[in-house]
């Protein structure tokens, strides 16, 4: 059963970066994150233990498989993140835990499995966190030339996920009587071939691993191009994106929501959940002035410019005159992170900016909305929630001292207002977040086969 919320309550994710992730490359330095905090477990386990205190309804956990040198601390040296949840599954009891996993780079069935088991491993807790590889030199990790171009990217993670839950739906949920009395352990009528067919995976199955009690894990996705807001409104229940404004927010949340409905889904099952950066200060000067320090701190020119190759492919850009024009860079990132680039490229031309200025733009200070004393933090999620931007919030664990302020200040503020759960109602992530059970297909049909069964006996008779 999910939790009843009444009324409404914001649902609180934690993004656990260790060292330092993009556009942050050097939070390595502040002496309270450990030097290997990134592949540290007392680290992540120390961390996930707050946020369940907190009553949080998820860490996350964010992933990548290919690296350069000037790739963020966090990203150079990390745990992979279906061996770490599972490590948080047995430290932790009700916090559910998501994992970033690529369907470029994974098949079906070995996926499926692995998410499946740490479902059970937490008795229902788990997420997949879709992503289809913005960094094209990952294929040449996995024995291939170049990275599947964007529509073949979104098609194959389409079918990925379909495949996927076919496969969770293997073995109706009392497919398993395991009765000593009559020696039966498994009822074989219900047990399920998959036998997927499609462009990308021919799979026979089943998978070897029945369902966990929330049903399967919880589906969440990122992606702001047209085809990932497609994939996300078709299939995903929780969507982690950025708004710099309410405005934006529900922009995003209504099209994607409109996407759902076109879908056939009810779009009250897909979580809008953008990640935050969250200053809290006795009062709203210092919070400013922390997050100014903060910005200060981790800002440099050459690490930005560096990290401006990403999108392109991890283009070189040092090899350009600063003081030029913006370079003709875009077929760069055709099969790399296209949408960032396209707007990088864009806003360039727009205002006739050189190179130097881009990367001045990309690394300048940008105010978060959610800075300010305990009670005007407050009061800023209150409002994008109340106005309909979000659903909730994913909180960057990025200064710990700030997110420890953040549980021991702020959330209680919510708490007050009923806007946060003060004790978990539910057991299981889809519980925290809402989010109805998947019915069994195989059940979903026998059932309906027997309906149907049943109408034609009674107009028989």
């Amino acid at each position: 059963m999910a939790e009843t919320n009444t009324p409404r309550q914001i649902k609180f994710g934690a993004i656990l970066t260790g060292t330092g992730g993009p556009g942050d490359q050097l939070r390595w330095l502040d002496p309270e994150i450990p030097g290997d905090a990134s592949v540290d477990i007392d680290w992540y386990i120390e961390y996930a233990r707050l946020a369940e205190q907190a009553k949080f309804d998820l860490v996350f956990i964010v992933d990548s498989q290919f690296i350069t040198p000037n790739s963020p601390p966090h990203y150079l040296n990390r745990l992979e993140p279906l061996t770490l949840l599972s490590a948080l599954a047995v430290a932790t009891d009700r916090i559910g835990l998501v994992g970033t996993a690529t369907t470029s780079y994974n098949s079906p069935y070995n996926l499926a499995r692995r998410f499946a088991s740490l479902d059970l491993i937490s008795h229902g807790r788990a997420g997949w966190n879709v992503v289809t590889s913005g960094d094209a030199g990952t294929s040449r990790n996995y024995g291939l030339d170049e990275h599947f171009d964007y529509p073949t990217r979104y098609r194959r993670a389409a079918e990925h996920i379909q495949a996927s839950q076919a496969l969770w739906d293997s073995y109706e949920d009392d497919a398993f009587p395991r009765d000593r009395d009559t020696r039966v352990f498994l009822d074989p009528e219900k047990l399920h071939d998959t036998d997927h067919h499609g462009e990308f995976f021919d799979i026979a199955g089943p998978l070897n691993i029945q369902r966990s009690p929330q049903g399967q894990p919880v589906i969440f996705q990122a992606g702001d191009s047209n085809d990932g807001r497609d994939l996300g409104g078709r299939h995903a229940e929780g969507i982690f994106t950025h708004a710099s404004t309410i405005e934006a927010g529900i922009a995003f949340r209504q099209d994607i929501r409109g996407r759902a409905a076109a879908a056939g889904r009810d779009p009250e099952n897909v979580l809008i959940l953008p990640g935050a950066r969250i200053f809290v200060g006795d009062t709203d000067e210092e919070a400013r002035a922390l997050e100014r320090a903060a910005h200060q701190q981790s800002n440099s020119f050459d690490i930005a410019l560096a990290e401006l190759g990403r999108p392109f492919g991890w283009h070189d850009f040092t090899v350009h005159d600063l003081d030029a024009p913006f370079p003709d860079v875009l077929h760069l990132a055709q099969r790399s992170f296209r949408t960032n680039a396209e707007h990088i490229v864009a806003f360039a031309k727009k205002d006739s900016l050189t190179l130097r200025q881009v990367v001045e733009r990309l690394s300048a200070f940008h105010p978060s909305p959610f800075v300010g004393s305990p009670t005007t933090v407050a009061d800023r999620l209150q409002e994008w929630f109340e106005a309909g931007a979000v659903d909730g919030f994913n909180v960057y664990v990025a200064q710990p001292a700030q997110f420890r302020r953040l549980l021991r200040d702020v959330i209680p503020i919510l708490q007050a207002r009923g806007l946060h759960r003060t004790e978990y109602e539910g057991t299981t992530l889809r519980e925290h977040l809402g989010l109805p059970v998947p019915q069994n297909r195989h059940t979903t049909a026998a059932s309906a086969a027997s309906a149907v069964k049943a109408d034609l006996l009674t107009a028989i008779s």
